[in-house]
């Protein structure tokens, strides 16, 4: 097991990427600090699931918005498993499809904290309990090419998280490496709430893997790159989309 002994905090754990990111690690070896704000029962059984297994997991509700939630969480791994190694940030969402003129200051605001700021807060957090590891954060395909209807200020906001992974990745090596992943369409909750099936459908037919992801295609990447397999790798952006979207 190539984390064996390495502790991990997954934000946004109880569904879908998140989700399959912590049972991924525990599979490597890693202690897993799983975040969540409403799916418990998903984060409950992912917690099962890898103690039934023989690996080590927590699961703690905390909105990654809030300095309080964010220092409870971090603190939390700390007295678990006495530090941090790897740091997946995955909390984030459109919240709601607008248009610029359909916009408002709160709507921008609330998309940006929770895509942005939320991984900016939890990386300070961390910082003074990782010594080394990996910082591994989840932007978007949106924030290569724009998104679709209404996505302007996701889009803006995971275009941010690319070039705050590059700066970091400088920032903080050689001992930090600091990775991002761009996923396109997966099947998520993301997807089934936000894309019309036959958008899903127009998507899945264009790109040359013809199929949508699986949470578990970005959870090998994720593993990938937490594992020292990955140690010449830091400050990229990895496109995780079938082929849709080639950079």
């Amino acid at each position: 097991m190539k984390l064996e002994g390495k502790t991990a905090i997954i934000t946004g754990a109880g569904r879908d990427i998140g989700r399959a990111c912590a049972l991924r690690l525990a599979q490597e070896g890693a202690n897993v600090v799983l975040n969540y704000y409403s799916s418990a029962d998903g984060a409950d059984s992912a917690v099962a699931e890898i103690t039934s297994n023989g690996g080590r997991a927590v699961a703690l509700q905390g909105d990654l918005n809030t300095q309080a939630g964010v220092d409870a969480l971090v603190a939390k791994a700390v007295a678990e498993f006495g530090g941090v190694d790897i740091l997946v940030n995955n909390t984030g969402g459109l919240i709601a499809r607008r248009t610029i003129p359909e916009m408002s200051l709160e709507h921008w605001n609330a998309v940006m904290d929770l895509n942005l700021t939320s991984i900016f807060l939890m990386i300070k957090a961390c910082l003074p309990h990782m010594s080394e590891g990996a910082i591994i954060n989840l932007a978007s395909q949106a924030g290569r090419d724009g998104g679709g209807p209404g996505s302007v200020a996701y889009a803006a906001a995971k275009g941010a998280v690319m070039t705050m992974t590059r700066g970091m990745a400088k920032e903080f090596g050689p001992n930090i490496r600091v990775n991002a992943l761009c996923p396109g369409m997966i099947d998520t909750d993301f997807h089934n709430i936000h894309t019309k099936p036959e958008v899903r459908k127009i998507v899945e037919n264009a790109a040359p893997m013809k199929r949508q992801g699986r949470p578990e295609d970005v959870a090998n990447m994720v593993a990938f790159l937490a594992t020292e397999e990955s140690s010449f790798v830091t400050g990229a952006n990895f496109d995780i989309n079938g082929g849709m979207v080639m950079s």
